[in-house]
């Protein structure tokens, strides 16, 4: 295994290479670790969690059943039962749906630290103001990336597979949903939520990097809108419901990003 170099110690190219291995080692050695766990975890991971949207008395149809009942609509917004099924048509389809997904749930368990070996694998071809300036990277990225996907799991899913699952063209059509499907569709949504809530991340580098201003940020508002719009279309189920739900929140981040860019820029200009 590879020495740890002091900070500011000269490395060569190699030695850049032998880290990153290393680290790259490290990072799948935390993602299979945590794989190996959900795999372990089996009801966990599947009955409660992934099949979590599908039943009834999922937290946000709940919710949205109190909600209906306290705006005076009676049981216009409850969900008294799922009008699709689940079903499995490959022989080694539930085994291979069950690595794939432990596999995913491993990534997005072991996220933090990946963040983490990255930023220690970054961190010395920093100098002391950049290093400064991105200390709490690995937390915020964390903390954003994790309530990106709690948000997909809790409003996004739930909402598109509501919609999806009871949508009909015709009564002689009956939904039967592939597992791998059904799976697909929440993890997606949720990951995709996630990643999304990495843009102030990505805007305060590119702030401090000089390629973005507030005033850039500002001038392409309409033009993000549609942007956003469109993302949205791609990365969610094609309903509007869940390209809107998707929207508001990113809309949202547009604008904290604006503001992260201006403390960045007035920070900067105190420094110089």
């Amino acid at each position: 295994m590879a020495e740890p170099q002091e900070e500011g110690a000269e490395m060569s190219f190699l030695d850049h290479l032998e880290e990153l291995r290393w680290r790259l080692i490290r990072s799948a050695g935390a993602i299979l670790f945590f794989a190996i766990i959900a795999f372990a975890s089996k009801r966990i991971l599947f009955d409660v969690i992934l099949f979590g949207p599908k039943n009834t008395n999922f937290p946000t149809y709940r919710f949205l059943c109190k909600m209906s009942h306290l705006l005076g609509l009676d049981d216009s917004l409850c969900l008294s039962e799922m009008p699709f099924t689940l079903q499995n048509i490959a022989m080694s389809g539930q085994f291979a749906t069950h690595i794939v997904t432990s596999v995913v749930a491993g990534l997005v368990l072991a996220f933090p630290y990946v963040i983490w070996e990255l930023w220690r694998f970054l961190k010395p071809g920093l100098r002391k103001a950049e290093r400064d300036a991105a200390r709490g990277m690995v937390f915020y990225s964390s903390a954003l990336f994790l309530s990106g996907v709690l948000f997909g799991y809790f409003i996004l899913s739930p909402l598109s597979v509501q919609f999806l699952g009871g949508y009909k063209i015709s009564d002689a059509v009956e939904n039967q949903i592939h597992l791998n499907s059904f799976i697909s569709t929440v993890t997606t949504v949720s990951l995709a939520a996630g990643i999304i809530f990495q843009l102030p991340i990505l805007i305060y580098f590119l702030t401090r990097m000089g390629i973005v201003t507030p005033q850039i940020l500002k001038s392409y508002r309409k033009h993000a809108i549609v942007g956003v719009l469109i993302l949205s279309a791609i990365i969610t189920p094609p309903d509007i419901t869940s390209q809107i739900l998707v929207s508001i929140p990113v809309m949202l981040l547009y604008e904290l990003s604006i503001i992260i860019a201006k403390r960045v820029v007035k920070k900067m200009s105190v420094n110089s």
